[in-house]
């Protein structure tokens, strides 16, 4: 039976290949075997902010800069498919921006690839809108999160004055607890004003601040919710320096990484969970408005010796919705990923199955390494471009 729409075919009444990759709406660039643009398309022409004549011929390296040395090297490989999320790219003379780049190898031409790039989809899209500012005429869709904002932060409020009225009543001893509540509902709230705006304009520069207290205050909230006993094992390296980061956020990842190394471990004969922090040198991104380096020499790993994730989810764990908890959502390490990205970090995933242990770690950079970053925030919307 003859195919009823032929690709390789322009038949009357039925569009055009050409037409059809003219329609796209993602950018596309199809690159020779020599590395240089050999055609693209109206909306690559309009995400390079240069037209087809300016671009053809030029190489891929020549127009675009990667924040991440990987995606040449891959794209040198020319028969190998990528699919690489977030990434921080600069164009010509624009600024940097985040984008998600897709490239494929051409059927029957060796050497041939099909480069694609589009806006990311994942969490950053999910939390666009719904802040001060929004036009009304872009539908409910737009208003939802601030009307979940203000249906959370409601409760709050109730929460917080419970816990400051049994505060008067209680023992001195007990105060502690009275005092992480309302330290905590403070933190949750002020989360809920950033998610209701939540976008690379609208982030708090990050500060200095401790990591060793930023973990024992997470491990706290942890500890004060669990019915059972929840331990901890600590090795921290008490020389390490303050670091740059935003602390609310930091304690926010914390908590998802620690709760999710207690559920992982939770069916262990004897479950651990381990936090450990070092220097690592050697670790550096790009950042800034030059794509200067940054340094990221402080780790922490935070470990549990639990079964692992399916081996088949491992490379998307920080992808939205993707989970292996039976009554997860799939979006604690999506947001992981992005609160860290936001204060120039990274965070990555590995399975030790000798030893029995899955690990995160976090890499920061050291207090005082960012300066332009937060004059970037503070200025007037320009946007950061660090990439995980």
């Amino acid at each position: 039976m003859n195919n009823p729409f032929d690709w390789r075919r322009g038949d009357a009444g039925r569009p055009d290949p050409k037409r059809l990759v003219a329609s796209l709406p993602l950018a596309m660039f199809v690159l020779a075997p020599d590395f240089t643009v050999s055609s693209v398309n109206p909306a690559g022409e309009q995400l390079a902010g240069q037209g087809a004549r300016r671009l053809v011929g030029r190489q891929v390296g020549e127009l675009f800069a990667f924040d991440e040395p990987l995606i040449l090297e891959r794209i040198g490989g020319r028969e190998a498919n990528l699919f690489a999320r977030d990434v921080g790219v600069r164009m010509h003379d624009q600024p940097p921006r985040r984008l998600d780049v897709i490239t494929a190898p051409v059927a029957h031409y060796p050497g041939w690839q099909m480069l694609v790039l589009q806006e990311p989809v994942g969490v950053e899209a999910l939390t666009r809108g719904g802040g001060a500012g929004v036009d009304d005429s872009d539908g409910p869709a737009l208003r939802a999160p601030a009307v979940l904002a203000h249906e959370i932060k409601n409760p709050l409020a109730g929460i917080r004055g419970a816990a400051q009225l049994l505060d008067r009543r209680i023992g001195e001893k007990d105060r502690a607890l009275t005092g992480l509540i309302t330290t905590e509902v403070d933190r949750i709230a002020k989360l809920i004003d950033q998610m209701q705006s939540l976008s690379r304009r609208s982030q708090e520069p990050a500060v200095e601040c401790n990591l060793h207290e930023a973990v024992r205050h997470a491990q706290a909230i942890l500890a004060a919710g669990q019915s059972g006993r929840f331990v901890v094992e600590e090795e921290f390296d008490p020389s390490l320096p303050p670091i740059m980061a935003n602390p609310d956020a930091l304690v926010q990842v914390l908590l998802n990484l620690m709760s999710n190394a207690r559920d992982a471990c939770a069916g262990a004969e004897v479950p651990r969970i381990a936090v450990r922090t070092r220097f690592a040198s050697g670790i550096q991104v790009h950042t800034g408005p030059g794509g200067k380096p940054l340094r990221l020499p402080i780790e922490l790993r935070v470990s549990d010796n639990g079964k692992g994730v399916e081996p088949a989810l491992r490379d998307h764990l920080f992808e939205p919705f993707v989970t292996s908890k039976k009554s997860g959502q799939g979006l604690g390490l999506a947001l992981v990923q992005k609160l860290v990205r936001e204060m120039n970090g990274r965070v990555t995933h590995d399975r030790d199955e000798n030893r029995g242990w899955t690990h995160f770690r976090l890499h920061l950079p050291v207090a005082g390494s960012v300066p332009e970053r937060n004059a970037m925030l503070n200025g007037a919307g320009v946007t950061g471009d660090a990439q995980g």
